[in-house]
């Protein structure tokens, strides 16, 4: 039997530039996280308000999931892709009356309309870095491209402790100066992106997923109905609901990341986003881990092993053994890093038809990042380090679809 390409060569140019997208939505996720704790300081706010910041983001995600699905179908991957960028640009650019204004909730919706674009990005890029070769290497070419994700996690993260907590001034209008710049930069190198990418030719794609003669997994798979609706296909539903718990852990375990450094390990704000920095270093290590080690491990057994070695650093986070709990903190991403692209993958195997559907609601299920966050906080108030228990009651719910649930199978 042949070995599957990782993808062609006339796909090269746009893989490329599909791969960058994921580095700069990363950029804004994670930066996300370093507001968190420069609302709580310039804003005065608690830490389960400072949550909210997560709800705007991440409810952006379940309001655009579906209609960014529907006009990827409509209008296909190219214009989907302008689609998120403007919003990305605009949300990018509302950044510049909130600072002025100094209002958590005029903030709250700059990122609301910029997750807008993010929601819009991921839906259309999954199934579109999908669509650019085999089916068979598509577990291959997203964890690949969430690799690049990662790469942007790290930059996210440098550029808050650089030019948020680098500013010094205790005036709150001079604290909100060093966020308001770096948006706005942010918001005309999105533009400039999505008009480079308007005169990028796309090659014509066939969604391999739809194919009908895939042989992958052929003898295991006799009980699945590609046309079957989405709500009868197990594997899918379970993945949607795999999906919310993982980012609800991720959500929770980047929220309060500098808090804790902060509170039990006594850095300042600065220091404590840039190892927030070294953190995403680990998700992208473990990014580009995963994508080697599945040419020899099956992607549901690698997601398996990963959520257990992610249980065993939480038990030991939550005890606050000074550097050994923080570096357990750290290392949670190298284990979190296949999670979301597994996940997502495995959701979307055997759908046909229905994958760009699919991958809409997978995309909406990231709105469990807005649901614990302010859980966590409420607790995080208490004891920073025993909020970092409530993940792993995600953890099981993961371990569970890794386990059993992955396989694609109508009911």
């Amino acid at each position: 039997m042949n070995t599957p390409k990782f993808t062609d060569k006339k796909y090269y140019i746009v893989l490329t530039f599909v791969t960058s997208l994921f580095f700069f939505w990363a950029i804004a996720l994670t930066m996300g996280d370093v507001l968190n704790k420069h609302f709580q300081n310039v804003l005065h706010i608690s830490k389960s308000q400072s949550g909210l910041v997560q709800l705007s983001i991440f409810g952006a995600y379940a309001l655009m999931g579906i209609p960014a699905g529907i006009f990827m179908k409509k209008y296909g991957y190219k214009l989907g892709v302008i689609l998120g960028l403007s919003f990305f640009s605009l949300g990018s650019f509302l950044f510049i009356p909130a600072a002025n204004n100094s209002s958590f909730t005029f903030f709250r919706i700059a990122l609301f309309v910029l997750a807008l674009g993010m929601a819009t990005l991921e839906t259309v890029a999954h199934p579109f870095v999908a669509a650019l070769g085999d089916e068979r290497t598509s577990d291959q070419r997203v964890n690949f491209a969430q690799s690049f994700n990662g790469l942007g996690a790290i930059i996210g993260p440098l550029l808050g402790g650089f030019f948020i907590f680098g500013n010094t001034s205790s005036m709150e209008e001079g604290a909100l100066a060093g966020v308001k710049n770096l948006y706005m930069w942010i918001g005309c190198i999105v533009l400039i992106i999505a008009l480079i990418f308007f005169w990028v030719k796309v090659p014509d794609l066939k969604d391999p997923h739809a194919g009908e003669n895939s042989d992958i997994e052929a003898n295991a798979e006799t009980d699945i109905n590609p046309h079957a609706p989405l709500w009868r296909q197990r594997h899918f539903v379970a993945a949607v609901i795999a999906q919310f718990f993982n980012i609800a852990a991720q959500g929770g375990t980047w929220a309060y990341f500098i808090n804790y450094g902060v509170e039990k390990m006594h850095l300042h704000e600065s220091q404590a986003s840039y190892y927030f920095s070294l953190s995403m270093a680990m998700m992208m290590i473990g990014r580009f881990l995963g994508t080697f080690l599945m040419r020899y491990i099956a992607p549901n057994k690698l997601l398996v092993s990963f959520t257990l070695c992610n249980v065993i650093l939480c038990l030991i986070i939550s005890q606050s053994l000074g550097w050994v709990s923080f570096m357990s903190l750290m290392m949670l991403n190298l284990f979190l890093s296949v999670m979301y692209p597994t996940i997502f993958s495995l959701g979307l195997k055997k759908l046909g038809s229905k994958t760009q559907q699919a991958s809409s609601f997978l995309v909406m299920a990231m709105f469990g990042g807005a649901v614990f966050p302010p859980i966590m906080g409420k607790i995080a108030e208490i004891d920073i380090a025993k909020a970092y228990l409530i993940p792993i009651l995600c953890y099981m719910v993961i371990l569970a679809f890794g386990i059993k649930y992955y396989r694609p199978k109508t009911i």
